[in-house]
């Protein structure tokens, strides 16, 4: 039970973390991204501006479009950006070429680039290495190419950094973690020891007053003959018993104690046979309890806690169906196991809480669960029944006068 809390410990903060972790990761790189395409647009925006030059950098002048663009202009940006300029007129004859800034392309090749773009339609966008843009000019366009090599290098490296660093900043984490977890979590284990030992003892020290008083009920009963008194008696110390075996049962799911046998066995079998006992109550309270059960359906479990799972539902719906009406169970098939269905119709039911029923000790109506023998613990082994065998259990009341139960195994 510890390193099964301590593994879910460790899997609850490890996933925080790197979903934290992907999406800082993805907004920093998508911001640097950004960034680099920001100043390669602002680069074209000032050629584009001044017919495909930088502008003559003076000493102690303003920045062209540093704000605006993301572009800072420096004596070396002539120098230090790559780029080359195709001009075409309206006719798409070209009017000039200037290839001078770029060692890797030469005028044929700047003539190609020009006539994929002019064939492709596009205004802006990306050709191998180099980002270009098309300007509308009174002659015609200009088509501008940028030599995109080095963002792409930078962008690229940033990326591989970046989540290098953040790899293994994880596995540092986890770690260290792991190395602290048991710490961490030893006062959650501890107040859990102490409730299953509180339980545990509880439940045996129970067990002898129950014990003597049944004794005394039967003596009392040999002595003086049957009343009213002495089967109330018989009545509680019944209830109290079951009560303790529950609880006792319970915890000893919750914390792996038993040992459940997993076999295959005829699960429309095993529902029916569980079930149906509970027509003869019914019928007695005058309602009706429906089956629809498809046939053949096998499942991998252990037989003796789906029984109960069965008789604990069904038994929940008898008590606390309405009078003169229907009880509804059915068990069908599904693409990873089967669907068991418990419907019976209620009064007031509370649709916005229904999550709690599968708390313990947990009563919607604690003076009607007293008259029909409840005390808010079945539908609790209900539902570790379905979760040691790997199930989904959920209810569901869409008008506040119904609920069904739904068990996914």
């Amino acid at each position: 039970m510890i390193k099964k809390l301590q593994r879910r410990f460790i899997m609850i903060t490890m996933g925080s973390l790197a979903l934290v972790v992907f999406i800082l990761l993805g907004s920093i790189n998508m911001v640097n991204y950004y960034e680099m395409d920001r100043k390669a647009n602002g680069a074209i925006k000032i050629l584009s501006e001044n017919q495909g030059e930088f502008p003559k950098y003076k000493k102690g002048t303003a920045v062209l479009n540093e704000q605006k663009f993301g572009f800072e202009i420096n004596p070396e940006t002539q120098f230090q950006t790559r780029y080359f300029i195709v001009k075409v007129n309206k006719d798409g004859s070209i009017k000039e070429m200037d290839t001078q800034h770029v060692a890797a392309v030469t005028s044929e090749d700047a003539l190609v680039y020009a006539n994929k773009i002019l064939m492709s339609g596009k205004k802006s966008g990306h050709e191998d290495i180099y980002k270009y843009a098309v300007v509308d000019e009174p002659y015609g366009s200009m088509f501008i190419f940028i030599d995109y090599r080095m963002q792409n290098q930078e962008i690229t490296s940033f990326l591989l950094i970046s989540c290098t660093v953040a790899l293994v900043t994880l596995l540092l984490v986890f770690i260290l973690v792991s190395i602290f977890s048991k710490k961490a979590i030893n006062p959650i284990i501890e107040s859990m020891e102490k409730q299953k030992q509180f339980i545990t003892d509880a439940g045996h020290e129970i067990k002898t007053p129950l014990a003597i008083i049944s004794a005394n009920a039967d003596v009392l009963e040999m002595t003086s003959g049957k009343n009213e008194w002495i089967t109330s008696i018989r009545n509680q110390t019944n209830r109290l018993d079951k009560l303790v075996k529950n609880l006792l049962m319970l915890s000893k799911m919750n914390e792996g104690d038993i040992k459940l046998v997993f076999s295959d066995f005829d699960l429309s079998n095993a529902v029916f046979e569980a079930a149906f006992p509970f027509e003869v109550i019914a019928e007695k309270q005058n309602k009706k309890l429906i089956m629809d059960i498809q046939p053949g359906l096998k499942l991998y479990g252990d037989e003796g806690s789906i029984r109960q799972l069965v008789s604990t539902l069904v038994d929940n719906a008898t008590k606390y169906s309405n009078a003169e009406k229907s009880i509804k169970i059915s068990l069908s098939a599904v693409k990873k196991g089967a669907k068991l269905e418990v419907y019976n119709t209620a009064d007031n039911i509370d649709k916005y809480n229904i999550d709690k029923l599968f708390d313990r000790f947990y009563r919607s109506d604690a003076s009607r669960s007293r008259e029909t023998g409840g005390y808010g613990i079945g539908l609790s082994i209900a539902k570790s029944i379905v979760d040691n065998h790997h199930g989904r259990i959920s209810a569901v009341s869409e008008d506040g006068k119904s609920i069904c139960f739904t068990v996914l195994i």
